[in-house]
């Protein structure tokens, strides 16, 4: 997936199929890591054939699909910064070797972030800036990605194409889910295109449109 000044490469892994990103900047390859999930040696081979720089993780959510390989990704990489999720995600962090062992991920460790972020707060990949949305309903802390330059959204488990986020936990939100996806995604316009954290890419035009959740025959 190219745009302008931005190029993202998807690497999927756990037994969840979980879109790990490899954003980069196209101008100077510098990249970040979005939701390292596990399989930290496949993600390190795709960096390496790339020939990126990777100088941030960022982490859209807590659960162990998007998280599980934070803590051993920041190490391999030097210690580089953990950005992300929102502070109401540190539960889903700390319980993340539990999970790991429920799951037989047993590489799973808990993470710390550098820097929580909240909604309003924007981080960095070159000249690029991308603003953080808080979108609860999935996981109490869920965020999303912004960049409007290249009209790219880095939606996490919010939306999907013809889907949104699972809501059947314990602390999911359904109803406030669905809200936030209408009132905060849906309004950056139906150019965007997204990337869900399992499965396709779409534009918010086609979810508006066509999803049966959140969309106009919603």
């Amino acid at each position: 997936m190219a745009m302008q000044t931005l190029k993202v490469a998807i690497v999927p892994v756990t037994p969840f199929a979980q879109n790990c990103a490899i954003l980069t900047h196209e101008p100077s390859q510098r990249s970040v890591v979005v939701d390292p999930g596990g399989d930290v040696p496949r993600i390190l081979e795709a960096v390496k054939k790339m020939g990126v720089t990777v100088e941030k993780i960022w982490l859209t959510h807590g659960h162990i699909d998007h998280a599980g390989g934070a803590a051993e990704l920041k190490e391999k990489l030097g210690g580089i910064p953990i950005e992300g999720p929102e502070v109401r995600d540190k539960f889903l962090l700390d319980g993340l070797p539990a999970k790991g062992r429920e799951f037989g991920m047993l590489t799973a460790r808990a993470v710390t972030p550098d820097r929580w972020l909240a909604e309003g707060d924007t981080v960095s990949l070159g000249d690029l800036e991308f603003k953080l949305l808080h979108v609860p309903g999935h996981t109490p802390g869920s965020l999303v990605f912004f960049n409007d330059a290249n009209r790219f959204l880095l939606a996490g488990d919010t939306l999907f194409q013809g889907s949104i986020g699972r809501t059947d936990m314990e602390y999911g939100d359904h109803a406030g889910l669905v809200l936030a996806i209408q009132q905060k995604l849906f309004p950056l316009g139906d150019d965007v295109t997204f990337l869900p954290g399992h499965g396709p890419h779409g534009t918010l035009g086609e979810e508006r449109q066509n999803n049966p959740f959140v969309g106009n025959g919603s």
